[in-house]
């Protein structure tokens, strides 16, 4: 079965109420909050506001670029449970959670076998780690082959412009999916009716 899934670059609060209230919300819900480069992208001054909404069952993430402690005070008190974190090195994403007392979502950009194996460096440090294509807030994909011989212990994330018809071939994989492109009408614009169609997916996969 599928572990989970999230549904991540949320940047309006029409599209978050949608998916906190729908039958099968996602585990996860994650907000771009320091990668200007990204179409998803959210100020800190609008990002209050939009976290003010009942979260439900679903968790809230800070997605981080080797984030500086500027933009870590700033969103210290926001409801965010993890920060997913990318480009830090061990000791960095160790001051972090000890620091601000999030659990970690360690991402890893990949390309390679040889990337694949770093999750060791990071497995003890991290509550999940996020296998993830190196594109960024670019659409792209890599060999999800690459993970078959990661640990069964170790909590997958899985991304790496993953589509709608992609899910099924998960099924059997015990990986937590995570989307954003594939879910958009328009770059950085989510459409409704492709979330619905995600998560009524993950869910009729999983009954």
């Amino acid at each position: 079965m599928i572990k989970s899934c999230k549904i991540c670059g949320i940047s309006d609060s029409k599209t978050l109420s949608h998916i906190v209230n729908h039958s099968y919300p996602p585990r996860f819900v994650g907000f771009i909050v320091n990668w200007k480069a990204s179409s998803r992208y959210v100020k800190f001054s609008q990002l209050n506001d939009l976290l003010n909404i009942d979260k439900k069952q679903s968790k809230y993430v800070a997605v981080l670029v080797k984030p500086d402690e500027n933009i870590l005070e700033k969103i210290k008190d926001l409801p965010f449970d993890y920060y997913q974190i990318y480009d830090c090195n061990f000791n960095e994403i160790k001051q972090i959670k000890e620091k601000y007392n999030k659990k970690i979502i360690t991402a890893l950009t990949i390309e390679s076998k040889k990337d694949v194996q770093k999750y060791k460096i990071y497995k003890n440090i991290s509550d999940i780690i996020l296998f993830d294509s190196k594109g960024y807030e670019k659409s792209m994909s890599f060999d999800h082959d690459l993970l078959n011989e990661v640990e069964d212990s170790i909590e997958k994330m899985i991304a790496g412009n993953i589509k709608i018809e992609d899910v099924t071939n998960f099924k059997n994989k015990h990986y937590i999916l995570d989307v954003s492109g594939s879910l958009e009408s328009s770059k950085g614009v989510k459409d409704i009716n492709k979330i619905d169609k995600f998560l009524n997916t993950v869910h009729n996969i999983n009954s």
